[in-house]
């Protein structure tokens, strides 16, 4: 809104009031110069002031504000930029304040308020005050250095015989995939633990020794020195949303529904309303 001469004036005598400025008035200025340095900060003035008004108004309208989002370094690297992307385009007022963490870690901050959303491995132990739904099903497949040499599927036995790079045992991938080990009747010993996908890779293109990690988290990252295989029997990790109750309408829904492009996010939105 553009300010007219009378309020511009009005604005001014105030400044010019607060400066010390004898109250006789803008007008009343004894240099062209002075008026229009006071004009022209009045109207800067007012400008503030309306841009203030109006990021009140987005705020109350859930137009703006900061969600706070949990996740493990495989879903900060693929999964949340082309979700930050849609979001900018179309909230461009949400700020994201993204932590890296373990599905443990964000389901006891969700719990405690600490969170507003995360991304979780699934299945997960009914937490008060956190509602959690699925989001996608991910196959965990062999890297391996490609100067091994290895059948086109692996099975546990074979890779139980090789060293191994895994997750740590409080993660749900560790727990997946010792599972799938145990249930073939082998015990596997992994080499060394780590919870950073790209440091596991790292090694295995060093030739460390073997990893199983979802698809997704290395399939933007292709090197000639890593190959990858599917696993026999195939494994699987699901992954969920996990959505705070209290903080479940305004920016985060706007979150969700970028992390949800082509689904139906309304299920997870109205269940935590």
């Amino acid at each position: 809104m553009r300010p007219t001469e009378r309020q511009t004036t009005s604005a001014a005598r105030e400044h010019a009031q607060h400066r010390g400025i004898a109250p006789s008035g803008i007008r009343g200025c004894a240099r062209p110069r002075h008026r229009r340095e006071a004009f022209a900060r009045a109207r800067r003035l007012l400008a503030d002031a309306d841009d203030a008004v109006e990021d009140v108004r987005r705020q109350l309208a859930g137009q703006t504000g900061r969600v706070r989002v949990g996740a493990s370094t495989g879903a900060i690297a693929h999964l949340l930029p082309p979700a930050l992307e849609r979001l900018a385009l179309k909230h461009p007022g949400v700020e994201v304040n993204v932590q890296v963490l373990t599905s443990n870690e964000s389901m006891a901050r969700l719990a405690a308020g600490g969170l507003d959303l995360a991304i979780v491995a699934l299945p997960r132990a009914p937490a008060r005050g956190v509602h959690v739904a699925p989001l996608r099903r991910e196959a965990v497949v062999a890297l391996l250095p490609a100067a091994w040499k290895a059948p086109r599927r692996l099975t546990p036995q074979w890779l139980a015989q090789r060293p191994l790079i895994m997750n740590d045992s409080s993660t749900r991938l560790y727990r997946l995939t010792a599972e799938w080990f145990s249930a073939a009747g082998v015990h596997c010993r992994p080499r060394i633990e780590l919870n950073y996908n790209d440091a596991i890779r790292t090694l295995v293109a060093a030739g460390y020794g073997a990893a199983l990690l979802p698809e997704e988290s290395h399939e933007h990252a292709r090197d000639h020195r890593i190959a990858v295989r599917p696993l026999s029997p195939a494994l699987w990790r699901q992954l969920g949303l996990a959505v705070s109750d209290r903080g479940a309408s305004g920016p985060t829904r706007f979150v969700l529904d970028a992390l949800l492009p082509q689904k139906d996010s309304t299920g997870i939105k109205t269940s935590v309303s």
